[in-house]
């Protein structure tokens, strides 16, 4: 089964919005193992309930969701870094250390080095 890292901003996009997002989270679903790590599932947290201003309780189930659902997996941060936003180093990081094929991330700083290693970073669309 081929190893997805989905970046925060697909995650957020796949609860709160119909669409794209949800279409590409839903076959990663049936198709994929999804990678995520402790950083991810805090940021999503923060950005639903800061940003977003959802229920703590809803916060709670999605979190929930995504530890049952994905591979919670731990990563070795980077020597240098590589993104212009220091902070997606941190996808950076994690899909080098669990040797996903892809980071499916909307981020531009991310998108814009195409593949980093062996994973290639794609755009849900």
């Amino acid at each position: 089964m081929k190893k997805v890292v989905l970046d925060t901003n697909v995650i957020i996009a796949a609860f709160t919005a119909r669409g794209l997002a949800n279409s590409v989270f839903e076959l990663c679903l049936d198709k994929c193992e999804i990678i995520i790590s402790e950083y991810i599932i805090n940021e999503v947290s923060d950005k639903l309930t800061r940003k977003l201003k959802v229920p703590p309780e809803i916060v709670n189930e999605i979190i929930s969701f995504l530890r049952d659902c994905y591979t919670v997996t731990e990563y070795v941060l980077l020597k240098e870094n590589i993104c212009r936003d220091i902070k997606d180093n941190n996808i950076l990081a994690l899909a080098s250390s669990s040797k996903s094929k892809y980071i499916v991330t909307g981020d531009k700083d991310l998108l814009v080095l195409n593949k980093f290693e062996k994973t290639r970073i794609v755009n849900p669309r």
